[in-house]
């Protein structure tokens, strides 16, 4: 009896010592539930930080200078700042429309060379002819565009509802900040009536958009005719010294304007047109500028307003006449493209003078003299007309082109419109390669 006793006592406790070993062996493998949140928050944390600093890493390595900062989130209409024109976040007034993709787990950068970046400024009556410049831009290039919208306060809110009313698949393709008009030297109200309203802003790009290596500029009245992808490619042929490229003035001295009646000094015979402009704002930055004022050059910034006091009475073409004074002293500076690339009335209503243009095609088309919205020129209108009227995401061909084929009928007596290739010929082709990339599929033939 006491044998039994002794071994069910034993069993008891042995089954006593597996209970207490199972339980405080689980309960010492598992940390408590808040010890567990806290862990799992600091390893989403530490991911995202694992991610920033090798995209960072892998665009230093492609890119010799600093990347700008392309896709940023800006502060929103409601937090405008109306401080000065010297640096670059500070005076955004309304937001980057897409948020930024920088440092999400799992999402992919967008590199620097991928986003073109395109400025436009837009006083008074300008914003119909801005929203249709940046659709033209839109229609037909291949990478990304930033746009840097210098405007009014007042249009600020209207550019906002114009984009918000494009459809998404159109809107996913690019970014916009819009920024006040400011002037970090001089007189902001002389600098404002120069020539066109607000034009003169174009001249502080370089000291405004400090984090922007590359920019094109374009006025309110271009139209793209084809991708802008292809004038942005001009950045790669510049040689060691040269910082900006744009057009001639005109084709003919003898009936140029600057060759004629200009009484400052301009670039080359027939000056340039700064209607269209690509520039290295990181080179223009960094250089001194030769002037007939200071022997040992001047910086960008610091040249501006003693110009323009020395020159204020002698200039008629404004911002215009400075950079050809600038680029006088400093040709070296200057790369300039054909014709093609700012096709304007001057090119045509004397006689066909720009011989690039015939044998391409205009590859950018620039309204000035107000021919848009005039019937001087109902060639350049009937282009106009025709890419504010195409419903975005219909057939290009039979949207587009063949309704501004039948209205180019309309002008064949005009002395632009007696040369329709010359409008019609970059468009066709560009919207050719623009449906053969969505539309056509090449089907690899099995080898025999």
């Amino acid at each position: 009896m006491r044998i039994r006793c002794k071994v069910v006592a034993i069993a008891v406790c042995f089954g006593v010592f597996l209970l207490l070993y199972f339980f405080g062996g689980n309960a010492a493998d598992e940390p408590p539930l808040k010890e567990v949140a806290k862990a799992k928050h600091l390893q989403s944390f530490s991911h995202i930080e694992d991610i920033a600093p090798a995209n960072e890493a892998k665009q230093t390595n492609e890119e010799p200078q600093k990347p700008p900062k392309l896709i940023r989130k800006e502060p929103k209409l409601s937090s405008r700042g109306g401080g000065g024109g010297g640096g670059g976040g500070g005076n955004v007034i309304a937001k980057t429309r897409q948020k930024s993709e920088v440092g999400r787990p799992g999402s992919k950068v967008t590199q620097a060379e991928d986003v073109m970046h395109l400025a436009v400024v837009a006083c008074g009556n300008r914003l119909d002819e801005t929203l249709n410049m940046v659709k033209s831009a839109l229609l037909f290039s291949i990478k990304k565009i930033k746009f840097h919208i210098f405007a009014e306060e007042d249009l600020a809110e209207q550019f906002e509802k114009g984009f918000s009313q494009w459809p998404q698949t159109v809107s996913s393709r690019f970014h916009y900040s819009i920024y006040p008009i400011t002037f970090s030297v001089g007189n902001a109200d002389e600098w404002k009536k120069l020539f066109k309203p607000c034009a003169a802003q174009r001249l502080f790009l370089p000291v405004i958009l400090k984090d922007v290596d590359s920019l094109l500029y374009v006025d309110t009245d271009v139209l793209f005719l084809r991708p802008m992808d292809d004038i942005w490619k001009f950045l790669k042929a510049f040689n060691s010294t040269q910082l900006a490229a744009m057009a001639p003035e005109h084709e003919i001295p003898k009936i140029g304007w600057y060759s004629r009646f200009a009484r400052h000094p301009f670039y080359g015979v027939t000056g340039v047109n700064s209607g269209v402009m690509l520039m290295n704002l990181t080179r223009i930055r960094n250089t001194l500028f030769r002037n007939s004022m200071i022997a040992s050059g001047l910086s960008w910034e610091n040249l501006l307003h003693p110009l323009y006091q020395k020159y204020k009475n002698h200039i008629t073409w404004g911002d215009q006449d400075l950079l050809n004074i600038i680029f006088h002293y400093n040709p070296e500076c200057l790369y300039i493209f054909p014709c093609q690339w700012n096709y304007r009335p001057d090119h045509c209503m004397y006689g066909s003078n720009c011989k690039a243009a015939e044998e391409e095609g205009v590859s950018i088309l620039h309204g000035n003299r107000g021919v848009y919205h005039d019937d001087k020129q109902p060639a350049f209108r009937v282009v106009y007309d025709a890419i504010r009227e195409y419903p975005f995401e219909e057939n290009l061909f039979q949207s587009l082109f063949y309704p501004l084929q039948t209205k180019f009928l309309d002008t064949v007596n005009t002395l632009c419109g007696r040369i329709p290739q010359v409008f019609l010929k970059q468009i066709e082709k560009t919207m050719r390669a623009v449906y053969e990339k969505k539309v056509v599929r090449r089907v690899r033939l099995p080898h025999e």
